[in-house]
């Protein structure tokens, strides 16, 4: 395993390979109880970074930012400090509720409409039968409402989803984190909507391509202003316009 970061507008990121991010890093860590918290930044997080200091500060928190974005890994070649390879924040989820299921560890789930988290807990349930599902709820409250941090608290997960999306999930991590005893702590964005069927993941050949963004482009138009951020961010980076 490598300790090193790469760091692109003034954000770390830890350069390592997904095999070695669970097996030395995560798995370790929730063995031992310890609390973690994860982001998985793409060029539209860290341009939002760039542009909101309070922002960057939260993302700086995180004790692991891993690269979820082509564009990151193509920037880090860009600026000849190369990462080894894309860690989508999806996949991170998925095998970690898989690796929760066999090690008998507890998980939460925090987000999206009541009726998707339904959903979505319907076809966790499915897909992973012996899960321990300590709790869920959905992601329409106030992000200072202590009843949901105490709901989550008294639940005492291993592990801890919370799918608000970008800049809430990370602001609600950041501001209550310190209540909490243990936990992996990871924003996942839209990922409960994917697994509830709501939204459909690019194809395994556009994911392979590196075109996940087209993808999503295409059956999202309306994602059009935040895929401008990503050409921004490009640009930035082979201008050197840090």
């Amino acid at each position: 395993m490598t300790n090193e970061r790469v760091t692109i507008m003034d954000i770390p990121f830890l350069n390592i390979s997904k095999l070695d991010l669970f097996n030395q890093v995560i798995y370790p860590n929730l063995h031992k109880n310890e609390k973690k918290y994860m982001v998985t930044a793409n060029p539209e997080i860290v341009m939002l970074a760039k542009e909101n200091a309070d922002f960057k500060n939260i993302v700086k928190q995180a004790d692991y930012i891993v690269p979820d974005g082509t564009g990151i890994v193509i920037a880090s070649k860009i600026i000849g400090e190369p990462i080894v390879e894309r860690l989508p924040g999806f996949d991170i989820m998925t095998q970690l509720i898989g690796y929760a299921e066999e090690n008998e560890l507890s998980c939460y789930f925090l987000g999206a409409s009541q009726s998707i988290n339904q959903k979505f807990i319907t076809r966790i349930k499915e897909l992973h039968p012996h899960l321990l599902i300590a709790g869920n709820y959905h992601g329409f409250f106030d992000l200072d409402d202590e009843k949901v941090v105490q709901a989550v608290r008294k639940a005492n997960p291993d592990l801890v989803f919370v799918a608000l999306g970008s800049p809430r999930q990370e602001t609600w991590i950041t501001k209550h984190y310190h209540k909490f005893n243990k936990g992996f702590f990871m924003g996942v964005g839209g990922s409960f909507d994917v697994i509830a069927g709501e939204v459909k993941r690019a194809p395994e050949l556009w994911i392979k391509l590196n075109l996940e963004w087209l993808y999503r482009l295409v059956k999202q138009p309306f994602r059009w202003r935040r895929i401008l951020k990503v050409f921004e961010f490009m640009l930035r980076v082979i201008t050197r316009r840090f």
